[in-house]
């Protein structure tokens, strides 16, 4: 069997209407966007999805939209991390049901203090389902204490397969894989660091930046495995270059560019995420879309 758990993966947005709902028509275009631009997998209702932010029924729609559409085309993993454990194993269990191919969750939110803590909460949900699971880390917050000691006993927990790994510390990265080997499929979840994270072990990568330019960004990251450094090296420079442009206002520019180059509304970021991001003028959206887009033209029909 082929293995799926590889390659780039958008961390898919969650559309949403003017008042928080999700907006399922819109989750269904972007659905068939993806797809059809041949990413290797859907990662949804994660930070970008703002999953933690919507109630267990919406959550539950939204998953049901993108498994039925993606099934037997593309995988899907779902994260399920809520604010309790047994949400987040009711979420899990419906996940299964709908035919998703993995879970994923964050630590316990608001209480991440306790390795021990961090660690019953993803047993729970790990043996909920017969799924693959992919716990979440996120820079530091997830892995309280020593990343080894941590590791080993997440790889303890039935149906671990991998982990997402969302920091830019590649040299944990790199610890990671060193100790697990091939036991863990390792996710980047850091845009900017999509190709060196390879370097340190990973088998593919989950972020935001992929919505918009995941083609680019899966073309450049197989030129890279096959050797191309100085085309990698021009793509990631004017990539990152771009990502710190937008950072600032990263919802903001993200729903005009993905209305102007697609014409998808993925809605305002429910508060408080991105309460502070001030509007763009299309001119400027269109100049950093460009800034890749060209470079795009030019590698994908290479």
């Amino acid at each position: 069997m082929k293995e799926k758990f590889k390659g780039l993966w958008p961390a898919m947005f969650t559309p949403v209407h003017d008042n928080g709902e999700p907006a399922l028509d819109e989750v269904g275009k972007l659905t068939e966007l993806l797809i059809s631009q041949k990413l290797d997998g859907l990662y949804i209702l994660g930070s970008t999805g703002q999953g933690v932010l919507f109630t267990e029924a919406e959550r539950r729609k939204v998953t049901e939209v993108v498994c039925d559409i993606a099934k037997k085309r593309v995988p899907v993993i779902v994260q399920v991390g809520a604010l309790t454990t047994d949400e987040s194993v009711r979420l899990a269990r419906h996940a299964e049901k709908c035919g998703a191919d993995g879970i994923s969750s964050v630590g316990p939110i608001y209480f991440s203090g306790s390795a021990d803590m961090a660690l019953q909460h993803y047993s729970s949900i790990a043996r909920a389902t017969e799924l693959p699971f992919f716990p979440y880390q996120l820079g530091n917050n997830s892995i309280p204490g020593d990343t080894i000691s941590f590791v080993r006993k997440l790889m303890e927990i039935p149906h671990v397969t991998g982990m997402k790994l969302t920091t830019n510390n590649l040299l944990e990265i790199s610890a990671i894989h060193n100790y697990a080997g091939d036991k863990l499929k390792l996710f980047s979840g850091s845009d900017e660091l999509v190709c060196h994270a390879s370097l340190c072990g990973t088998v593919g990568a989950i972020g935001t930046m992929y919505n918009l330019w995941g083609e680019a960004c899966k073309h450049i990251l197989t030129e890279f495995t096959n050797g191309d450094y100085e085309q990698t090296k021009q793509f990631m420079l004017s990539f990152q270059t771009v990502i710190q442009q937008i950072l600032p206002n990263l919802w903001t520019f993200l729903r005009q560019a993905m209305l102007l180059k697609y014409k998808i509304d993925i809605g305002q970021a429910k508060a408080p995420l991105g309460n502070t991001n001030q509007p763009w003028n299309d001119k400027d959206v269109l100049a950093l879309i460009e800034k890749i887009d060209v470079f795009n033209e030019s590698v994908v029909k290479s």
